[in-house]
Order: structure tokens, then C-alpha cells, then sequence
């Protein structure tokens, strides 16, 4: 049996960058469930319990902006920082940032805003005291309480997500919907978004209303296999939702 929830996730700008455009950085349309999947963890995750996505909608217009950030030119070598912990000694490891600083452009999401819907699967290493109504709890609690490990993201730390539990029995919001202080259980952060469904985001050009197809979006990371291979799948956005295909679905290519 699973149990699923419902999380409306916010914020001023988002980067989810595009594997092939990671150094002048450009973002998805749309969140993809890997990142949706990093923000349910930050609010409740042990090793009992596996996240999976199910859908994603999308409640405002997806829209650009170009913007510059200083960045670093390298990162440090992951074999050169194993040597270091080997020795005990970590000369060598620091990164000297103003003598490696670079200015790069990053085309980013603005205003973004979701509700993810997901469940959770009970993994090989849950024991008898890990049963699915105790982390549904656990989770619903922390979120309603706005509660999290670490501050969640929109793509990169830069971008902070808030986030607000949706009641069970509330309907998603539509362009003559309730607000979100109606849809939100009680205890959320006061700085819960009232619109609902932005009217702008019906228009056909932003991918409501008639299929869009966004192209080929990151689904996850198989940490597992060697190499670490990245998962794929083809999203089209119907209605302002996403479809996400389950775990071993044809759909889900490597």
C-alpha cells in the first residue's frame, strides 16, 4: 500500500539546470521530479522509505530572466580530496576563490510555483517499527509545521523554496478558485501565496490547455550502477500538469 501527499512549493527564482547547458547555465520549463523528490527529503526522509513522484502542476506562467552570478572556474578534485583524508592532511584541498572567480550568465525561471504529488514506498531496510501511517505522520506534521533538515531549493541553494502542506480533501486551485489560505492546513507560514491558479498560466502558448512537449527531462540518478548514469524521460506538460512515469516504466530511458 502506498500513501501519497500533496506539497505546494514556491519561490522568487529557480534554476534546474539542463545537463546539456551546465556551464552557461539554462533551466528546465518546469521542475523535474528529481528536484521535487530533493525537497520532499529535506522536509522527512530515512532509509526506510523511498519518495517517488507522481505528477507535478505547474500554477504560474513559465518565464525567463537572464541573470549573472560570480562563480568559480574548477572545483576540487574528488581524488585529490580522498588522498587528503587518507593522510589526515588537507593541504593542498583549498580553493583560492578570488583567484578563480568567473562571471557567468544563468537563464533562470521567475516567480515559480508547483504542487507536488508523490508517495512513498517502504524500502528492504524498513524494520517492523516502520509502518506507512508513521512517516505519513511524520511527514504531514513537519510540513504543516514548516519543518525541514535543510532549507529546500529551487535547483540550486541560491533559490530557497518555501513550501505549504495541501489539505487531503482540497481540490487543486483553478482560475476562479479558492485561494491557497484555503487549501493549506492550518500552522503554515503566513507568507503562503493567496492566488490561486495564475489566469495567465491558461493561455496555450505557456502549455495549458493543449499538450506541450518539453523535451527530454532528468527523472533521477541511478546512484546505484556503475558510473552513475542519469535517467531520462520524454515530459509533456497537458492542463498544467506532468505525468511522471513510475519506477522501471519503459517510458524512463538511460
Amino acid at each position: 500500500m502506498t500513501y501519497g501527499i500533496r506539497l505546494h512549493v514556491w519561490g522568487r527564482h529557480a534554476l534546474f539546470t539542463r545537463p546539456e547547458l551546465k556551464v552557461e547555465r539554462t533551466s528546465y520549463d518546469v521542475m523535474p521530479p528529481s528536484a521535487a523528490r530533493g525537497i520532499l527529503e529535506a522536509i522527512h526522509w530515512k532509509p526506510a522509505i523511498r519518495w517517488v513522484i507522481d505528477r507535478i502542476h505547474v500554477l504560474e506562467p513559465i518565464r525567463f530572466q537572464s541573470i549573472r552570478r560570480n562563480e568559480v572556474g574548477h572545483k576540487a578534485p574528488a581524488g585529490t580530496i580522498k588522498r587528503a583524508m587518507n593522510r589526515g592532511d588537507l593541504g593542498g584541498v583549498q580553493l583560492l576563490v578570488d583567484e578563480d572567480r568567473q562571471q557567468r550568465a544563468s537563464t533562470v525561471l521567475v516567480n515559480p510555483a508547483y504542487v507536488i504529488e508523490a508517495h512513498f514506498e517502504l524500502t528492504a531496510r524498513a524494520d517492523a517499527s516502520d509502518t506507512e501511517g508513521k512517516h505519513l505522520d511524520i511527514f504531514n506534521r513537519r510540513a504543516a509545521r514548516g519543518q525541514c533538515f535543510h532549507q529546500p531549493c529551487l535547483g540550486t541553494r541560491e533559490f530557497a523554496a518555501s513550501f505549504a502542506l495541501v489539505d487531503p480533501g482540497a481540490s487543486l486551485p483553478s482560475p476562479q478558485g479558492p485561494g491557497w489560505g484555503d487549501l493549506c492546513q492550518g500552522g503554515t507560514p503566513t507568507t503562503t501565496p493567496a492566488p490561486s491558479r495564475a489566469r495567465q498560466a491558461e493561455m496555450p502558448d505557456l502549455g495549458f490547455g493543449t499538450p506541450r512537449d518539453l523535451g527530454f527531462m532528468l527523472w533521477d540518478i541511478d546512484h546505484a550502477a556503475p558510473g552513475r548514469p542519469s535517467l531520462l524521460f520524454r515530459a509533456t506538460l497537458r492542463n498544467g500538469v506532468i505525468d511522471v512515469p513510475p519506477p522501471g516504466s519503459p517510458e524512463v530511458k538511460r
